[in-house]
């Protein structure tokens, strides 16, 4: 074991170890947000749903955002790989591959339209996966971080967070007619002197 822990971290496992680990804290975060909401005067169930979108948006997409810029061994020493035909680079990638894309933004697709009213439609979900994908990927390219720059990510990114979308639809279909009893209670001014 000569290798630092910052070897072992900025690894795939490493990540997904440190990403299980922490979901402990990510619990924590959403139970200190929702009672300091609590404390200002929010309602009981509008706390909770804004606290568990947003940690829940960081929690589940960061890491998996991370590891899309890991650079590969030969990073700065090979020009970078471009594929725009769509279905190409999907026919070589196993499975893992596959699952790993469908998750980059499952967590934003699924917590977002909870979070941003605006959000709250499948294609402006869709459309923000994919800039956010696209972005990834012309990084990578980039960066020449020796890794393939594809179509194919770009859109199973995106599916990914249209199948979380339509998975959390349910949630957020309701916010838009949310009854007042699941907003936060307007707070008074205060008297003035």
């Amino acid at each position: 074991m000569t290798r630092g822990w910052h070897e072992w971290v900025f690894t795939e496992t490493g990540v997904v170890l440190t990403t299980v680990a922490g979901l402990p804290l990510a619990a924590l975060a959403v139970w200190a947000l929702a009672r300091h909401r609590r404390a200002t005067g929010a309602t009981r169930g509008w706390a909770w749903r804004r606290s568990l979108a947003e940690v829940g948006i960081v929690y589940g997409t960061v890491p998996w955002v991370l590891m899309t810029t890991f650079p590969g061994s030969r990073a700065g020493e090979v020009p970078s790989r471009v594929i725009l035909v769509p279905l190409q680079d999907l026919l070589t990638m196993d499975p893992g591959q596959i699952v790993g894309n469908l998750l980059v933004f499952a967590a934003l697709g699924a917590f977002a339209p909870l979070r941003f009213a605006a959000l709250a439609a499948l294609p402006r979900v869709l459309a923000l996966a994919g800039a956010c994908s696209a972005l990834i990927e012309i990084a990578q390219y980039a960066l020449q971080l020796d890794r393939v720059s594809s179509v194919d990510d770009v859109l199973l990114n995106t599916a990914g967070a249209g199948l979380a979308a339509l998975a959390s639809r349910r949630w957020w279909r309701g916010r838009a007619g949310a009854s007042s009893a699941d907003r936060p209670a307007p707070v008074a001014p205060a008297p003035e002197r």
